[in-house]
């Protein structure tokens, strides 16, 4: 099931997306589906006439998964952790599918960085591997978007990593999905960078929410990025950025320079 969040004008809703390709219609629900359940309103709209959002902003967290990948380590230079690398995002760069990516005027070389999204369904702590799944709402797509340069000045992730607007999110999130071995394929103006499989993940899905729940406790909404496959790099305002995974969608964002 897909679970969009979105807006015709109004004040944002939520709804199931439907439909054949192209010609999607997405039934409206009663209040947020995390806390309300699937309750349909039995109004609909075509999917073409509506504004997507970001289908979670994350009451608590954006928790996010480093050098998961080991390629993507090994093509900056880095050793493959043996433990998940841990950092975190702050719900405020959460932005939502055609949102700008605002390129801050402190930074030089800010990259695009692909990659699966897991949301979190329910309270939870000292998750096991094996019960990973009651947890897990569903899944979306994410650009770990991240000024390079300033990471490696501050020798800390939070600013680089923390800009408004570093957080694209969308186009909805797939409740029903195994993330053993999707797709994930970065375009930038329609160039391939990225395409590898989650199949190579260092830490798979499960083993990142045993581990982070070990330590904090995980709230309906949060949202863990598992990390980026090798192929990251620099982009420019004016460019069009398009993640997609296998079996949940398209999030394109353009980036634009700071006014």
């Amino acid at each position: 099931m897909r679970i969009a969040r979105f807006t015709t004008g109004d004040e944002p809703g939520y709804g199931v997306v439907g439909g054949a390709d192209g010609d999607e219609i997405i039934a409206s629900l009663v209040g947020d589906p995390l806390y309300s359940g699937i309750e349909l309103t039995g109004e609909q709209h075509s999917l073409a006439e509506v504004r997507l959002l970001a289908p979670v902003i994350p009451r608590s967290k954006v928790v996010g998964i480093g050098r998961n990948f080991a390629a993507h380590a090994a093509e900056l230079g880095n050793v493959v952790p043996s433990e998940p690398l841990v950092f975190l995002k702050p719900n405020t760069s959460v932005v939502g599918p055609n949102d700008p990516i605002v390129y801050p005027a402190a930074s030089s070389d800010v990259n695009f960085e692909g990659e699966l999204a897991v949301v979190i369904g329910r309270i939870c702590r000292d998750v096991p591997a094996d019960k990973v799944a009651d947890v897990i709402y569903g899944y979306t797509v994410c650009n770990d978007v991240t000024a390079r340069d300033l990471q490696a000045k501050d020798n800390q992730w939070a600013r680089a990593k923390g800009y408004d607007s570093f957080c694209p999110l969308g186009p909805w999130i797939e409740t029903e999905l195994d993330p053993g071995d999707l797709m994930i394929t970065t375009t930038v103006n329609g160039e391939v960078k990225q395409h590898d499989s989650t199949a190579l993940m260092i830490h798979d899905v499960a083993a990142c929410i045993a581990y982070i729940s070990s330590f904090a406790t995980l709230l309906p909404g949060d949202v863990i990025a598992t990390g980026t496959p090798a192929g990251v790099g620099p982009m420019q305002p004016g460019d069009e950025v398009s993640v997609t995974v296998d079996g949940i969608g398209t999030l394109t964002n353009k980036v634009v320079a700071r006014d």
